[in-house]
């Protein structure tokens, strides 16, 4: 972005700084307030922690932010990635905590470059429990794993991020929960600006100006308390190797910066800036192309032979008089036939086998790949034995999406899969389909984790045609496979005539408010 450099002073002024060729001012649209409200985030980092989304009213466990993405498969933007640089010490962590706190986003991702440190080998460590070993040097960290981790959190991937161990100088063997992409991905370190790849990553470059003396300071005590290390050896490295890499490394990039943030997070001025114009940059959240509606159904969408069978049990469960155990016995026939169906479209390899009357018989079975069935919770738990009724053995996983009431977007809570995923062909199984945004996310994780989009099968008892045509414009390789398409979506984003909330009639309970009941009931 072509912002004019801005080194924001103590009187809150903005003056030209190293960088004088022409380019457009910082200028915030509204007037600048000097207050920083904070605001209750959800925030994925790149530290260890608890898998956690807590609210007002209660701890979630939670897999990460959720891959949203729009209609067309993509995302709605990349997000947008701001890179801290500065000095040891400088507060880089304690400017992108209050960006975070401003920040009108609903999620945030913040990436710390000490996640990246390369492993050392035996020699190194030996140097390194001495005080010998330069970690300000650019050579100590790895910066192909870091573009690439960037680089896919930049475009809404799921990633993991490493966790390096300062007292024993190596990485621990298990990663950090997975990280899914944001909004908004705010990246710090001492060396953020050092390499030509990591640089074109950035959207916004702040270098944080901090006294050296300052910065000396927070170190001991950092080191110290954090890291176990003494007085005398946190001196010696600094004047070996801090100091001078500061010099040499991280001072001169001050000239890459867009922003430079003296005083690190208490510049209440140029933390209002950053966060102004991150608003100004963040689109609106398209919507579907009604060019799809109207039009024939997909080739992809498979609906089950309407037999008077068929006919007979959508009569049942449809019918709002009908009893719980009634709508639970038929609803899981028509499961069963539902999987059946669906296993047809499965790819199958030709073969003989020999009978016991010693005659051949050519044949048919699935070639090599197994079989695992993922459920949306929590009605569509309710699908899974039926599955594990007609395929032996198979692996389940779950996903748990509920609507966030403030974005109105589904949120991923909960993500527990299978190992080696990729390799197999996924049962996607939810009650209902009305809209396609849960369906459309929750085909948007399992591309996250590598499963081919040919390899997904996404089965439900119900869709209307809005939720078909959003996931087959999003995903034309995906198959679709119902029992039936009714062709409406009322105001309240019910399927029409539809067969009311499927979890609250199989389970007999009411949903609590922000429960998202398949995408019925969504509020998107």
């Amino acid at each position: 972005f072509p912002w004019r450099q801005l080194s924001i002073t103590a009187d809150g002024s903005g003056d030209d700084s190293l960088d004088a060729s022409p380019r457009c001012p910082l200028t915030p649209v509204t007037p600048v307030t000097s207050s920083l409200s904070p605001r209750k985030r959800s925030t994925s980092q790149s530290k260890t922690e608890p898998p956690l989304l807590r609210t007002n009213k209660r701890t979630i466990y939670t897999a990460g932010r959720p891959p949203w993405y729009n209609v067309t498969g993509t995302s709605f933007k990349e997000a947008f990635v701001i890179g801290l640089c500065g000095g040891s010490a400088s507060g880089k962590t304690t400017v992108a905590n209050k960006i975070i706190e401003a920040l009108d986003v609903p999620w945030v991702v913040l990436l710390s470059m000490d996640s990246f440190y390369k492993v050392l080998n035996k020699e190194q460590q030996e140097l390194a429990a001495k005080n010998e070993f330069n970690f300000d040097h650019p050579d100590a960290f790895d910066f192909e794993l870091l573009v690439s981790v960037l680089r896919k959190l930049k475009k809404g991937k799921s990633i993991k991020v490493p966790v390096y161990d300062f007292t024993s100088h190596c990485r621990r063997k298990e990663w950090v929960k997975t990280v899914y992409g944001a909004n908004v991905v705010i990246f710090e370190g001492i060396l953020a600006f050092a390499n030509k790849e990591l640089l074109k990553l950035l959207d916004m470059k702040v270098f944080v100006d901090t006294d050296s003396d300052i910065r000396l300071i927070r170190r001991l005590k950092r080191d110290i308390s954090q890291r176990g290390r003494d007085i005398s050896g946190i001196i010696k490295q600094y004047n070996k190797f801090v100091k001078p890499a500061f010099e040499q490394y991280i001072e001169p990039t001050v000239q890459l910066a867009d922003i430079v943030v003296p005083r690190g997070g208490d510049n209440f001025v140029a933390l209002d800036l950053i966060v102004q114009h991150v608003h100004s940059q963040l689109e609106k959240v398209s919507l579907v192309p009604s060019c799809v509606f109207g039009q024939p159904l997909p080739l992809t969408l498979s609906v089950l032979g309407c037999t008077p069978q068929v006919l007979g049990m959508h009569t049942i469960i449809r019918n709002k008089e009908t009893s719980r155990d009634e709508f639970i016995f038929y609803s899981k026939r028509l499961m069963r036939l539902l999987i059946e169906h669906a296993l047809s479209f499965l790819p199958l390899e030709s073969v003989s086998v020999e009978t016991p009357q010693g005659g051949v018989y050519e044949g048919k079975r699935l070639g090599g790949k197994r079989i695992t069935g993922v459920s949306v919770l929590r009605a569509g738990e309710t699908m899974e034995q039926a599955l594990r009724a007609v395929c032996k053995d198979i692996r389940l996983g779950k996903i748990l999406i509920q609507t966030n009431h403030d974005t109105g977007e589904p949120e991923l809570h909960y993500l527990r899969l299978p190992k080696d995923i990729s390799e197999d062909y996924v049962i996607l199984m939810d009650s209902t389909v009305s809209t396609g945004a849960a369906a459309l996310m929750a085909i948007r994780v399992l591309l996250d984790h590598d499963v081919p989009e040919d390899q997904i099968f996404l089965l439900s008892l119900l869709m209307a045609e809005m939720g078909v045509h959003s996931v087959a414009y999003a995903f034309p390789r995906v198959r679709i496979i119902t029992t039936a398409v009714d062709k409406e979506v009322n105001e309240s984003f019910h399927i029409v005539p539809g067969i009311g909330n499927f979890g609250d009639r199989y389970f007999g309970t009411d949903a609590p408010s922000d429960f998202c009941e398949s995408d019925e009931g969504m509020d998107i």
